[in-house]
């Protein structure tokens, strides 16, 4: 019968204090988790708000793009609009040009909510770039750009 390879505590310990994706998703978790609290009024979650913030532009977005600018696959993106959609606050639209692609842009209603939630948005951003030291938020910024 063989031993089973193990890795040592030591190593576990290690990996815990210096693990780049381990404390970004940490990070992730704690600040979608502030901002989810944060948006409740308004009745959107923070990937919503982003969602609604990345079609906040002069003219329709191509789903691609968007799916681009916010690190998502289509089907996730897609998946993510269906109650945006159903609450009237999004419009997905054929693509003139390729009737097989889709725009995506906002309503009236997903304008005012997207107005709404704006100051809320901003109030937690800026308690959130508090907790850091001085200059911090931005080199913060610059790491995680890199990352992406």
């Amino acid at each position: 019968m063989s031993r089973p390879n193990t890795v040592p505590y030591e190593t576990t310990l290690m990996v815990r204090d210096c693990c780049l994706c381990l404390h970004v998703q940490r990070a992730a978790r704690a600040l979608a988790r502030r901002f989810d609290i944060a948006l409740r009024p308004v009745n959107l979650t923070n990937g919503q708000f982003s969602i609604l913030m990345s079609l906040n532009r002069p003219k329709p977005a191509p789903m691609a793009g968007v799916a681009d600018l916010l690190a998502m696959d289509r089907t996730t993106l897609t998946a993510a609009l269906k109650p945006l959609v159903r609450r009237n606050l999004v419009l997905i639209t054929p693509d003139p040009s390729d009737r097989r692609s889709r725009n995506l842009e906002l309503t009236l209603e997903g304008k005012n909510v997207l107005a709404s939630a704006l100051p809320i948005w901003e109030q937690t951003h800026a308690e959130v770039e508090a907790t850091l030291p001085a200059g911090q938020p931005e080199s913060l910024r610059q790491g995680l750009r890199a990352l992406a």
